[in-house]
């Protein structure tokens, strides 16, 4: 057994969205502890928080899967190096830990992490979402106003508005349709940004009175009672200055879009460009940032030719893993074998 130096951990990943999960698989088949951390309260990512039941088609070996299904089966997967999360946790500072040759990762809550190197899988960055300037709004949120739907049954039965004009608008328009009882979809234009067939399909079922189209208008004002956050109606006014309308309703979905921000990670000495938004340029070849030790995969990985896919993530986890062993592992020869071979877990050597 090779001798641990005093860390917590080998690798610190952070974010943990699929990209982040599959290193914890990557770095534990290599032999590496990994602790990792996310501001959210659960694992999963955007999958997670902002469409677990729409199906991804782009997975290898999956002709489709929905999102919350992929976390759950890249989660039992890394279940085997069993790694130590960090959730509702911000990471805030990085500091090089000299006495070890690694870093010190400070986070929010007073959580403190000594690692061999950072690998930041952290996707788009820290998001919230874009909220629709209406009195009042923060006694319905997390009652009867959400901004992201985790599971349609939650909705069954129930009269829902959903404001916006963009893809998760529409397709969630098109998917409670078959289960609520009732959908009202409030935009302020005649088209819609939506993919061309589901912009079609709403249409469709607006003809067809399953679907009721409100457009243009806008939000306007919510009406029910405040301290149960209990929503009864939404009031709607025409773009034009013209009529007000009110909308019977339970529950008002805004899709208003995310604000994505890199946050403290600006401050890491990442080589960060703002102009290029919130992105960390890095080497294709080892996924390291301008700070050594330091790497990146994922959407938050940027270098020229990079195609945003979840797949490409999990190929740059792979390369940072091994960029990161060797790292850790100064003047050894890394033996490469397949998994079909290897198996599950055991050291490298």
């Amino acid at each position: 057994m090779r001798e641990r130096l005093s860390r917590d951990c080998d690798v610190v990943v952070i974010g943990a969205g699929p990209v982040g999960l599959f290193a914890v698989f990557a770095c534990g088949m290599l032999g590496m502890r990994v602790h990792v951390v996310d501001a959210l309260d659960e694992i999963g990512g955007q999958c997670t928080a902002l469409y677990p039941e729409k199906p991804i088609y782009d997975i290898p070996g999956f002709p489709a899967v929905d999102a919350g299904d992929l976390i759950a089966r890249l989660e039992t997967q890394a279940q085997a190096f069993a790694p130590v999360y960090h959730l509702g946790t911000q990471a805030l500072q990085l500091e090089d830990d000299a006495p070890a040759g690694g870093f010190v990762v400070s986070c929010s809550g007073g959580t403190v992490i000594r690692a061999g190197a950072v690998l930041i899988a952290a996707g788009a960055g820290a998001f919230g979402p874009n909220r629709p300037p209406l009195e009042g709004l923060s006694d319905y949120e997390g009652r009867s106003v959400f901004y992201l739907v985790r599971r349609r049954q939650d909705f069954a039965g129930k009269r829902v508005v959903i404001a916006g004009g963009g893809d998760s608008a529409v397709d969630w328009a098109l998917s409670l349709s078959e289960v609520a009882k009732s959908v009202s979809i409030v935009h302020r234009r005649d088209k819609f940004r939506a993919a061309p067939g589901s912009a079609a399909r709403l249409h469709a079922l607006a003809e067809a009175g399953r679907v009721n189209l409100c457009v243009p208008y806008q939000l306007k004002a919510l009406h029910g009672d405040p301290a149960a956050g209990r929503l009864d109606e939404v009031e709607i006014a025409a773009i034009d200055g013209g009529d007000s309308r009110q909308l019977a309703a339970d529950v008002l979905l805004p899709f208003y879009g995310l604000a994505a921000s890199i946050g403290p990670l600006a401050e890491w000495g990442l080589g960060i460009d703002p102009a290029q938004g919130p992105v960390i340029p890095v080497a294709p070849g080892t996924c390291e940032s301008a700070r050594p030790g330091v790497f990146a995969a994922g959407d938050i990985a940027s270098y020229p030719h990079k195609l945003k896919l979840i797949m490409t993530g999990f190929a740059e986890v792979q390369q940072a893993a091994h960029a990161i062993w060797h790292r850790l592992h100064p003047g050894e020869a890394l033996h490469m074998v397949y998994s079909t071979s290897k198996g599950v877990g055991g050291d490298v050597s």
